[in-house]
């Protein structure tokens, strides 16, 4: 960008090429996703709480990625978890949006409004606050859907990442959800 009169770079102008914003590990770790999904033949998408769309950033950073991952909603209110994922309010009044059951719900809703093979959902408490006892900062729970699987046969999983921080928190979840997406070895 520039500006129009002196044709010099515009104030806040990037004037050097930058190749990736985010941490290495987390872009490598997205390397691997498409190219094992690609690879099998499938194509992810993900429901994003907590992690406010660092995933699907991740997975974007590679060029060509649109031919295995598909969709991404970032849902960070509980609203928002209902209107763009179909959680169902009871959900979230009985178990709160960290839980196992809304984080289900989150990556049930991404499958059904998306033409992905597989969606992983995250969502927890980065913090530095919002944490309690039962539910401490550091908080984040993840699930994964799979199209034609048993939507009783819950895949999901409650983890507690060290408290190094909202960055290391959503860092942490983010390498984990990316893990998730990577098909199994038979």
């Amino acid at each position: 960008m520039t500006d129009p009169e002196t044709n010099a770079p515009a104030s806040g102008a990037v004037t050097e090429r930058i190749d990736t914003l985010l941490p290495t590990e987390l872009v490598e770790m997205a390397r691997k996703v498409l190219d094992a999904n690609r690879a099998a033949g499938r194509t992810v998408a993900v429901a994003e709480s907590c992690t406010g769309g660092l995933v699907a950033a991740a997975l974007t950073e590679h060029p060509g990625a649109s031919d295995v991952f598909t969709a991404s909603v970032v849902s960070y209110s509980n609203p928002s978890k209902i209107a763009h994922l179909g959680v169902g309010s009871d959900i979230l009044e009985t178990f709160g949006a960290v839980s196992i059951a809304t984080a289900w719900a989150m990556a049930q809703g991404m499958l059904s409004r998306s033409d992905a093979d597989i969606a992983v959902a995250i969502t927890g408490i980065a913090g530095p606050d919002g944490g309690d006892q039962k539910k401490p900062v550091g908080t984040v729970v993840f699930a994964v859907a799979l199209r034609g699987g048993d939507p009783e046969n819950i895949h999901a999983d409650k983890k507690y990442f060290a408290d190094n921080g909202r960055g290391g928190v959503r860092l942490q979840a983010a390498l984990c959800a990316l893990e998730l997406l990577i098909p199994a070895v038979p």
